[in-house]
Order: structure tokens, then sequence, then C-alpha cells
């Protein structure tokens, strides 16, 4: 709920790690749109920047209003039932020692779903790491600042208050709009190939709301994206895991997952039927063992 000073506080079901959560913004690298800064997390929303940090009982939200709590709660999985997980984990012996290890871990989403198909592309067949210097060197071509930016983010006026610069240097996802005007040879120049810079551009132009993909089940959703080039079977798991947050949602193609499955269950042959085991978490499943072999 926002105060009239557009400070809010959003409840979040305890145990929450803040930190912990959230690292993915920086374990592989700057992500130039959820920048960590002096211990919040900053994004712009709407147009705005936002800065999130822990609170007792959730998160502090700045500025916080009816436009922004719902981006911000996307970003943060509060749609994700972790009591449930949790519960469902006590009977899965790997599971159930992974929730005590991070008993707050909440996995993020991305909020928007043209920003989460053009992260997928850009992890495809690179690592992590290689994959965040992209997706930051294009947002840094073409993402805007927070609209009351000065000379720096953050800079500005709210309402009658000034605001003095954060110093978190965050920048506004592209627009699909804005990539769709974007040419090949600029995306190549960023560091993707040609072939993604295609997949970017044909995805960013493709005749397909991707918000109505909310209102689908799983299914439609995956055959829906997979027509459009470049989008398989990788890209269509972790889009109805990571921003829409299907609960049994399962990308057996990860290399990270199958990684993951193959150290806490050797036995394993196949990696998309073990997913059966976690029904009707795993979604939840894989995002807490992809966490527990990341810590070894």
């Amino acid at each position: 709920m926002a105060s009239p000073s557009g400070v809010g506080l959003i409840a979040v079901p305890q145990p929450y790690d803040f930190e912990r959560s959230l690292d993915r913004f920086t374990f592989w690298g700057v992500d130039r749109a959820n920048v960590w800064h002096d211990g919040g997390l900053h994004r712009v929303v709407a147009g705005r920047e936002v800065r999130i940090t822990p609170a007792n009982g959730g998160v502090r939200i700045e500025p916080l209003d009816d436009t922004i709590e719902p981006v911000v709660r996307k970003l943060l999985g509060l749609e994700l039932d972790l009591p449930a997980f949790h519960a469902f984990a006590q009977g899965e012996p790997v599971l159930a020692e992974a929730a005590q290890r991070f008993p707050g871990f909440r996995p993020p989403l991305a909020p928007d779903p043209f920003e989460a198909l053009v992260s997928s592309i850009t992890a495809q067949q690179v690592s992590l790491h290689a994959a965040f210097a992209v997706r930051s060197r294009l947002i840094d071509r073409f993402g805007e600042r927070s609209a009351c930016s000065g000379s720096g983010p953050g800079e500005g006026v709210r309402g009658n208050r000034e605001v003095p610069p954060t110093g978190a240097n965050v920048l506004a996802f592209p627009t699909r709009e804005r990539v769709a005007r974007a040419s090949e040879a600029e995306l190549i120049v960023l560091g993707f190939s040609r072939r993604k810079a295609e997949y970017v551009l044909g995805v960013a132009r493709a005749d397909l709301d991707f918000h109505e993909l909310a209102s689908l089940p799983d299914d439609e959703v995956k055959a829906r994206l997979t027509s459009l080039r470049g989008l398989g079977e990788w890209s269509a798991d972790w889009f109805l895991a990571r921003h829409l947050a299907r609960p049994e949602a399962w990308p057996a193609g990860d290399l990270g997952l199958r990684k993951a499955v193959l150290a806490f269950y050797p036995e394993v042959t196949d990696v998309r039927a073990a997913g059966e085991r976690f029904r009707p978490f795993q979604n939840l499943s894989a995002h807490y063992l992809l966490a527990a072999l990341r810590y070894l």
C-alpha cells in the first residue's frame, strides 16, 4: 500500500531472502534493467525509476502506485505458491534439503513478455555471462532512462519533491516498438550473431500479441511461440516458467537443469520424463534444483 509520500510496502510471505531471491541480476554480470545499488534493486517501471529494498515482512517500494505495484509483484515472483511448494518438497528428499538450505528463496520473474523472449534468444547456446553482456549492451543502446531523469537516472522532480540522483544508472528494457525499428547490423554490433539478430527482429515485428498468451493454456502458449522463427521448446518452456509463472513448466532442454537433475538423481535417463516426479511444482522444483547446484 502506498503512502502520500509515494513510498509503499508490499507484503511478501515469509520467510523471504531478498538478496538470495534476486541474485540472478548480479550472479552472471550486470543487468542494466535490474540494477543493484546501495542495498536495493532499481528498475524503470512506466517511465519511473523504482527502488525496491527489504523491509520487515516484505519489501519497501519507492515510488509505489497502482501501475507500479503489479509489475513489482510479478518481478518478485509473488504469484508463485512457495508455502505449498515447501509442503510438497518434504516428500522429496533432494528438494527438502534445498528448501532447508534456501528457505526464503523466491525466484524472480520477467515482468514483460517481450523482455522475457528477447532474453531467452540472447541466452541460446551461450554462457549466461555472455548472454548478460549482450543483453546489457542491447539495453544501453535502445533502453530509456526514467522520465524524471536529469543528468542521470533518478534525478529530477516527482510531484513537488526534488529527487536526488540514485547513482543506480538503470535503464528501461527496450520496448518492442523500438527494437522493431532497429536494423540487423545494429544488433550484430552489440554482439548478436546474424541469426540471433534475425530472431530478435522477427519476434519484435511478429503479428502476435504476447500479452494475450497469459490467458491461454500451456500447450497453446508453446504452440504459438514455437511458430515464430528462433523460438523453440527451450525458449517456450522458460517463458512459461519465468514470465507466466506456470507451476508445471519444466525446461527439460536446459543444460543447467539437466546438469542439476543428473547431479542429484544420477539414475535418471530422461530429464523430461523426470519432471513428472515434481508435478504439480515442476517450475519451483527446477529453480530450487538449479540453486542447489549453483551453491554446491
